[in-house]
């Protein structure tokens, strides 16, 4: 089979491929990024597809394995974000409750320091923290959801360098 007839027969199956995209994802975003990364890896390894093969069968497994290994990778990126850099934030917000004076004062200083955020990231930080999903504040804001990711984080390190005197 030549590549102009492989890129045809991928092609054709398009819109089946962007619905089971959608059913995984759930987010028309990045159900489009999958179908991109599956058009990719499909051309890559364009050798290894046997004529007789069913073209959708090896398609939606290559966009079901691309998932997959997406969603390890991100659980393995929360695990890494939460365990390290939240450690001195959660302890922050869970100050020793033996000395309740000291929690307020602590706590005082915390919502200052969040307060002095700039807008664009005191807003984002502030609906994360209050458990709006990152797709929420995207929409509320009318940004795209790698910029609302991306000023949590900054947040958060602006945070931790202003707060890093509550680390043991």
């Amino acid at each position: 089979m030549t590549a102009i007839e492989f890129n045809s027969r991928i092609m054709n199956e398009k819109s089946s491929l962007k619905n089971f995209a959608l059913s995984l994802t759930r987010n028309t975003d990045d159900a489009l990024d999958l179908l991109q990364d599956t058009y990719v890896k499909a051309i890559t390894y364009r050798e290894k597809f046997e004529d007789s093969t069913n073209i959708k069968a090896w398609l939606f497994t290559i966009m079901k394995n691309t998932f997959i290994n997406a969603y390890r990778r991100n659980v393995k990126t929360k695990q890494l974000i939460s365990k390290g850099d939240d450690i001195a934030l959660d302890r922050a917000f869970k100050q020793n409750s033996y000395d309740h004076s000291e929690s307020r004062l602590n706590a005082k200083e915390i919502i200052k320091h969040i307060e002095s955020l700039g807008d664009e990231y005191k807003v984002p930080f502030t609906r994360y923290y209050n458990g709006y999903k990152y797709e929420e504040i995207a929409q509320e804001m009318k940004l795209p959801l790698g910029t609302v990711k991306s000023r949590i984080f900054i947040a958060r390190k602006i945070l931790m360098v202003a707060l890093k005197h509550f680390r043991n």
